[in-house]
C-alpha cells in the first residue's frame, strides 16, 4: 500500500542507492527520499526516492530485509514473511510484465535480492495517476477492482504457480502457513480442525484454478484521479500470490457485505470475467464451480479470523 510518506534518513537512502540509479537511468538519486510506511512486523520499508536526470520524477522502492534481532531465527511467522518477499520478487520479474490496463501493476524497473534483503524498485503509481485511496470502495470503484480481479484471474487461468516461484496455495491466510492460529481457534472451538481441512480440501480440489493476487483489500488497490481515461485502478502487494480458485480474491475483497451488495458484486465480478475469459474454457461450469465455492472461501477466511490475534 502508499499512503501517507515521512522523511526518509538519508543514511538507509544511500544504502541502495547506486541499484536504485541504475535500474531507473537516472544521472543522480536525491537524498531525503520519503519513507511511505514500514512493512509488516518491522521487516523493512517503503520509500519514495526522487530521480534526478531520469524519464520519470521518483520512484517507490520497496526494501525488505531482515531486523538485526531476527538473523538465524526460524519459525513459521518469519519463514512465511522471508518467503513472501522470494514469492513478489518472482511475481515482478516473471509474470507482472503481462499486466496491462486492464489490470495494471507498478512496473518493475529492477530487482536484487541478497542474504536477508530484498530490493525491489518500482514505478510511483501516484506519479502514473493513481494517487487516490479509499478504504471502502463503492460503485464504480468495487466494480474496478472486481475488474480487476476478473482480467487478472483470466490471464492466468491454469498457469502453474510454483513453476513460478509465487505460492503454490496462495492468499495470506492458507491453512498450511496458519497452523498457530489454527491451534488458537481450536482453543475456542474444537470443531475447528475438521471443518478448516475440509474448507482446504474443497478449495485445493477446484477443477478451475488460477494465479490469485492473494491480499486483494481495498488498501492494495490505487485508483486513477480520473477514471474516465486509461486504467481506473492499479494494484500492489504481491506477497502472497500463488495458486488457486479466483473466487478466493473476491470472497476476501467482499467479506463483510451484507447479502445483497454480495450479490450484486458476484455478478458484476462474473460478467467481467466472462468478457475477458479465453473462448477455450466453459465459462458456465467455471462460473458454477467458482460461485459454489464463494461461501466455501468466505469461511475459510473466518477460519483465519478464528485464530489470529493482532
Amino acid at each position: 500500500m502508499y499512503g501517507a510518506a515521512t522523511e526518509a534518513r538519508s543514511d538507509q537512502l544511500l544504502a541502495f542507492a547506486a541499484f536504485v540509479q541504475s535500474a531507473s537511468g537516472a544521472t543522480e538519486v536525491a537524498t531525503g527520499g520519503e519513507r511511505i510506511q514500514s512493512l509488516w512486523g518491522g521487516y523493512g520499508e517503503l520509500v519514495r526516492v526522487r530521480l534526478v536526470g531520469a524519464s520519470r520524477a521518483t520512484v517507490v522502492v520497496k526494501w525488505a530485509r531482515l531486523p538485526a534481532h531476527r538473523f538465524g531465527e526460524s519459525g513459521a511467522s518469519h519463514e512465511r514473511k522471508c518467503r513472501s518477499y522470494d514469492v513478489e520478487t518472482a511475481f515482478y520479474e516473471r509474470l507482472s510484465a503481462r499486466c496491462d490496463d486492464s489490470c495494471r501493476v507498478a512496473r518493475s524497473l529492477g530487482t536484487r535480492v541478497r542474504s536477508g534483503e530484498w530490493l525491489l524498485v518500482l514505478e510511483d503509481l501516484d506519479e502514473a495517476g493513481f494517487a487516490r485511496r479509499t478504504r471502502e470502495p463503492r460503485g464504480p470503484d468495487l466494480a474496478a477492482c472486481l475488474g480487476w480481479l476478473a482480467s487478472f484471474h483470466a490471464r492466468f487461468l491454469g498457469q502453474s504457480a510454483e513453476a513460478n516461484g509465487l505460492w503454490t496455495v496462495g492468499t495470506y491466510w492458507h491453512l498450511a502457513t496458519r497452523q498457530d492460529e489454527l491451534q488458537s481457534a481450536a482453543r475456542r472451538d474444537p470443531t475447528w480442525p475438521a471443518r478448516a481441512a475440509a474448507l482446504d480440501e474443497k478449495l485445493r480440489a477446484a477443477r478451475f484454478t488460477t494465479i490469485v493476487h492473494g491480499d486483494a483489500k481495498p488498501a492494495n488497490f490505487c485508483f486513477a484521479a480520473n477514471a474516465t481515461s486509461g486504467a481506473a485502478v492499479a494494484a500492489v502487494d504481491f506477497q502472497y500470490t500463488g495458486g488457486g480458485p479466483g473466487i478466493v480474491d473476491v470472497a476476501y475483497l467482499l467479506h463483510g457485505a451484507s447479502p445483497e451488495a454480495t450479490a450484486a458484486s458476484l455478478d458484476v465480478y462474473f460478467t467481467q470475467l466472462r468478457a475477458v475469459l479465453p473462448g477455450a474454457v466453459d465459462a458456465a461450469a467455471l462460473e458454477a464451480e467458482w460461485r459454489a465455492l464463494f461461501p466455501v472461501a468466505l469461511a475459510d477466511f473466518d477460519r483465519f479470523l478464528a485464530g489470529w490475534h493482532r
